[in-house]
């Protein structure tokens, strides 16, 4: 038996709010759940259809001794009636696939949106396992919700109203034994499943560590296995594993017993009327008749349709965990969903673009955190000369790139590209006027021809192979089996460091945006490799507004204008005096 006393449910007022926003979801799938329900309560009408000719039939062959050719219009109105009911069943499952479908698909689609909006800052802030499961198993838990709990709300309201108007005018007793004992079945299905939507979150939280653990396993293998730690970590996993299967069995114990308590009480309500309509035959009750005596038909069509008044109240229960899943997932989702983004601007950018861009009183804090990143920063980039941005390590270098990006919003002040806000232009159209090359150069599985190709999807052969030249990787790429149509490996692992950088170039190169944003572009590459790359983005950064976060003092040349970032404040610096500053590394 599962303690649900022990389980930290999800609060009342929250419920509501995330039933409410999962409502919200189904607007483009009303139609189907719509068609779902009605097709459910065609089948409960037919099932009262195939009741009344079941006991006219019956009492046919028992009471008026009346031969099977005389019966066989009956036979086969009933037979034509449980077909209309199977294919009523087989359409409603139809719909209700299709009402998940579609909001499935909303909703992965506003998820990827959102995370698209929300940039690389806030992804690096999660674990790529959380993500991923809240994109993937999260949104897949919702279908049961949308696709049978939904539709079967009304089905269970309509159908049982509907088979009761049809017994009591026969017996007001039989049909007050239904009327009474239907609101168990709906009572003890909400206390049995009180807690589950907690249970359920813990489920899904349980996943995404499993996830998360997999993944860091997975990723730093060739670390594990040279310092010898594989074992450790694989016994972590197996815990976590553990964990998870702890956690799903918690929510299968949970569907098992809601199932069997709303079959126990739903056996014992039609057992009543069974028992009330055998001791009317007997004689032994006498009364909720109106007066008349209960005919061999009339007792036969109640009894059969005592287990169809039930019926959708038993699936409704069943169907309960389907709802309680659906809250629990729908916690991660729309936390995402409600996380706060910038508000889509629609202007373009300044055309012609003088790659002018001016900082007003800028200043970023992270959420959670009491001192401010960055604070009331003012700054201008022009274009033709680098500017370099130094300052020791966590002093908000990235921080400043990423509101450059667009991917921050500043807590204070604004960003003016050609004196235009630029929350009032389109990110999309701003990224396209940005080059971005950052300390990791992020490589997808494909070809190299697809990874430079990213910087301009439209780009010849002729001019992805000149951008690979003016990064230095032309010949290298040349003398691989398939030249630029050799695969880079998943995330650029058949390259090394300096070749993914130098890629990486290749594919800001053939974007040719008028502003260059760098960020630590030499980390982790060797002497000979940096001498490479640096005289290739000599190259390409002349006639671009550059901004270039750095530690490494020695790439600074007399003409460049150098900025310092110091607690949270920029200023400007003379490049002939940095020997004299004290700038961690």
């Amino acid at each position: 038996m599962v303690n649900l006393a022990s389980r930290a449910s999800i609060p009342a007022s929250s419920q509501t709010a995330v039933l409410r926003r999962l409502l919200s979801y189904a607007q483009n799938a009303y139609l189907w759940m719509g068609l779902s329900a009605g097709l459910g309560i065609a089948a409960g009408l037919l099932a009262v259809a195939q009741a009344a000719l079941l006991a006219r039939i019956f009492r046919e062959v028992a009471a008026a001794k009346a031969s099977v050719g005389s019966l066989a219009p009956l036979f086969f109105i009933a037979l034509a009636v449980v077909g209309l009911r199977g294919a009523a069943g087989w359409g409603r499952e139809e719909a209700g696939f299709a009402a998940g479908v579609r909001v499935r698909e909303l909703l992965r689609t506003s998820l990827l949106e959102r995370l698209y909006a929300l940039g690389p800052a806030y992804r690096s802030s999660r674990k790529s396992a959380e993500l991923s499961t809240a994109v993937f198993d999260r949104v897949e838990a919702l279908h049961g919700f949308y696709a049978r709990y939904l539709p079967q709300l009304i089905v269970a309201a309509a159908v049982p109203l509907a088979i009761f108007l049809f017994v009591f005018p026969i017996s007001w007793a039989a049909g007050g034994l239904l009327l009474l004992t239907a609101p168990a079945i709906p009572l003890f299905m909400v206390l049995v499943g009180m807690g589950t939507e907690a249970v359920s979150q813990k489920h899904f939280e349980a996943l995404g560590r499993l996830g998360a653990r997999f993944l860091d396993v997975l990723q730093g293998l060739e670390t594990l296995k040279r310092f010898g730690r594989s074992r450790g970590r694989a016994a972590d996993l197996a815990e976590s594993a553990e964990q998870y299967r702890r956690r799903t069995m918690s929510v299968l114990r949970i569907a098992f017993l809601s199932s069997a308590v709303l079959e126990f009480f739903a056996s014992i309500a039609i057992a009543l009327v069974a028992v009330y309509l055998g001791l009317s035959y007997l004689g032994y009750l006498n009364f909720g008749l109106y007066g008349r005596g209960l005919s061999l038909e009339n007792g036969l069509f109640i009894l059969l349709l005592a287990p169809e008044f039930y019926a959708p109240l038993r699936d409704l229960g069943t169907h309960y965990h389907a709802r309680a899943e659906a809250v629990g997932a729908a916690v991660e989702i729309e936390r995402i969903l409600k996380r706060q983004t910038a508000k889509p601007g629609r202007g373009r950018v300044p055309e012609p673009f003088s790659g002018r861009i001016r900082f007003e009183g800028v200043s970023f804090s992270y959420p959670g955190q009491a001192n401010p990143v960055l604070e009331g920063v003012d700054l201008e980039l022009d274009r033709g000369r680098r500017t370099f941005l130094i300052g020791g390590s966590g002093e908000g270098k990235t921080t400043l790139l990423h509101l450059l990006l667009g991917f921050l919003l500043p807590t204070d002040g604004r960003i003016l590209a050609d004196g235009r806000p630029l929350w009032n232009i389109s990110s999309d159209r701003w990224r396209k006027a940005v080059s971005w090359i950052g300390q990791e150069p992020r490589l997808f599985s494909g070809t190299h021809a697809e990874n430079i190709r990213l910087g301009a999807p439209d780009a010849s052969a002729a001019e992805v192979s000149a951008a690979a030249r003016q990064a230095g990787i032309f010949e290298f790429v040349e003398r691989l089996p398939a030249g630029f149509e050799t695969a880079v490996g998943e995330g650029g692992r058949l390259l090394s460091r300096g070749q993914a950088q130098r890629v990486a170039l290749a594919r800001s190169i053939l974007a040719d945006a008028p502003v260059l944003l760098l960020d630590e572009p030499y980390a982790g590459l060797d002497a000979e490799t940096e001498k490479t790359v640096d005289a290739a983005l000599d190259r390409f950064c002349r006639g671009k507004t550059v901004l270039w976060a750095t530690h490494r003092l020695s790439t600074i040349r007399p003409e460049d204008r150098v900025l310092v970032l110091e607690a949270g404040k920029v200023r400007e610096a003379d490049p002939k005096e940095l020997k004299k500053m004290n700038i961690e590394h």
